[in-house]
């Protein structure tokens, strides 16, 4: 028997941020990082505050790649100033850390319930509304993946608002994020048809306002488009999880610190090859992997279509290399003149490993072996 819910209460569309003066809490803290708290955009949050009579005080330390450190001082925070709920204001990096912060507090000093309300300035993550959390170690340069239903915040706020001012490199990098959540939630071994369904929109959003958003930031429909794609995104994988693609990206960033996104971005072509198992003798072929389906219905959803499922799936790795080129994402490692050829290739067999040993790679399609995840790191440089 399977199950599917959603957790997480969302508020979106025009003021929606003004839901934070209605708020059933009377003391939060709120969770950033330096940039959103020293600009004038955390009056976004505060002035409704102010007007609902909230207290509130600011955690400001959040950093990409949320550190341990860095985790156990907002804790501190948290345990001396005893809010009734936080609020995570940030990409990804400030929701996971909220969601960190609020469940190792808990677990030191359960004073109650506290609420965590996540409000996203970027259209990427989906973490608003997923059960997931990723902080890092840097001694070990690695990345753990947090997974339980207490992570999950009570209510998101959807407000474009707070993403009009994203660049366009970052609008990139976010937006083949919710693609790829999507796309993995759509081939994931535990995809379900309320998942798939999620996922589905999600990818049909982004085909249609992704570059929109890119080329132009002050649109704001198409940038209200990409928070919501986000967010179904971010249900269909809490619900399916993911694949081997999250599971190779989460060693680029922890090790070269490659922006999560980014990396997703980039190793998405070679994952769909791979796990639709395709190459020169493919057209020969009488049956062809799962994925392959699922693959072709993606493709279709985004407008394009061929002869055959193989054509069609081909079409689908051409489309992501066109999206990746239109918007100035590398193709590959040595694209990016930042990482010299002998670092990178001397760190492929411990990311290989620990790329098998990632969450996300149980729900692959295709179960991988650690030669397969090994040629895949050499394909990418």
């Amino acid at each position: 028997m399977k199950s599917f819910e959603i957790k997480t209460k969302v508020y979106f569309g025009d003021q929606a941020l003004d839901r934070l003066a209605e708020i059933p809490y009377r003391k939060v803290l709120v969770i950033t990082d330096p940039f959103m708290a020293q600009s004038s955009m955390i009056n976004l949050i505060t002035d409704p505050l102010k007007k609902g009579k909230i207290e509130f005080d600011i955690f400001k330390d959040v950093v990409p790649d949320p550190p341990i450190e860095k985790i156990s001082e907002g804790v501190k925070k948290m345990l001396e100033y005893k809010p009734d709920a936080i609020v995570a204001v940030g990409g990804g990096s400030a929701i996971d850390s909220s969601k960190s912060i609020r469940e190792f507090a808990l677990r030191v000093d359960n004073y109650g319930k506290v609420g965590l309300i996540a409000i996203p300035t970027t259209s990427g993550t989906g973490s608003e509304v997923t059960s997931f959390a990723v902080v890092s170690d840097p001694k070990e340069q690695m990345k753990y993946p947090l997974v339980s239903r207490d992570l999950t915040p009570d209510e998101a706020i959807l407000d474009a608002e707070l993403v009009k001012s994203v660049p366009p490199a970052i609008t990139a990098d976010t937006g083949m994020d919710v693609f790829t959540h999507a796309l993995e939630a759509c081939v994931s071994t535990n995809k379900n048809d309320f998942s798939t369904a999620l996922a589905e929109k999600a990818i049909e959003i982004c085909g249609v306002f992704l570059l929109r958003a890119y080329l132009d930031g002050n649109d704001t429909h198409a940038r209200q488009k990409m928070h919501s794609a986000s967010c179904l995104a971010g249900l269909a994988f809490n619900s399916a999880s993911l694949g081997l693609n999250h599971g190779m990206a989460h060693q680029l960033g922890a090790i070269f610190h490659i922006p999560h996104g980014r990396a997703n971005a980039m190793l998405l072509p070679h994952i769909i090859e791979f796990n639709s198992d395709i190459n020169k003798h493919s057209k020969s072929r009488t049956e062809y992997l799962p994925a392959v389906k699922r693959y072709a219905t993606v493709a279709q959803l985004l407008g394009l279509s061929s002869y055959n499922k193989i054509m069609t799936v081909r079409s689908l790795v051409n489309w992501v290399q066109f999206m990746l080129k239109e918007m100035d994402i590398p193709l590959s490692i040595s694209q990016m003149g930042t990482i010299s050829e002998e670092e990178y290739m001397n760190a492929i067999d411990h990311m290989a490993d620990a790329a098998m040993a990632d969450g996300c790679t149980d729900t692959n399609p295709r179960v991988p072996r650690k030669a397969d995840v090994v040629q895949l790191y050499k394909n990418l440089w």
